[in-house]
């Protein structure tokens, strides 16, 4: 793993690293030499266990807004929880929504740093963990972060979403 950051991040990996120093946060964007685009893979290439990724999947609501579900890599998603949450019925989000809502291409979504505003929960069971890694924009790159942190990151709710 190298510690890439400034120019020689990836341009999607170098907007993520903006977006988390807007925040406020100083983690930082690493990009590995392959893609790692399975919880269990990045789990893999960073040495943790999967149930510490945070795995950042888009569902489109009935009304079309585009939903961020941050969820342990160990966990699946409630499809019928979120929607209760959120209020309405949701479902699988397509590639190109995907990308038109996040900027990012599906193996590779951050928590954060997204082209439009997302109606964004967070799984309780990440809040549990020592520490956590997340998406940073390209299926190559990754961060750490302290889980008491992706609340305020992603600007996320917290919940029980699996």
């Amino acid at each position: 793993m190298s510690a890439d950051t400034g120019s020689e991040l990836s341009a999607s990996a170098r907007r993520v690293q903006e977006a988390i120093e807007a925040r406020g946060f100083d983690y930082r964007v690493f990009e590995l030499e392959v893609p790692v685009r399975t919880a269990a893979d990045a789990a893999r290439a960073v040495g943790c266990e999967t149930a510490q990724i945070a795995k950042s999947i888009i569902f489109r609501s009935h009304s079309g807004r585009g939903v961020l579900v941050i969820t342990s890599g160990a966990n699946r998603v409630d499809e019928a929880r979120v929607a209760e949450l959120l209020g309405e019925p949701i479902g699988r989000a397509e590639p190109d929504f995907v990308r038109e809502v996040t900027g990012f291409a599906i193996g590779g979504i951050p928590p954060l740093g997204h082209a439009t505003a997302l109606a964004t929960f967070v799984d309780e069971d990440l809040l549990k963990l020592p520490a956590i890694w997340a998406a940073a924009g390209h299926p190559n790159a990754l961060f750490q972060l302290a889980p008491a942190d992706l609340p305020a990151l992603s600007g996320g709710h917290v919940a029980k979403v699996t």
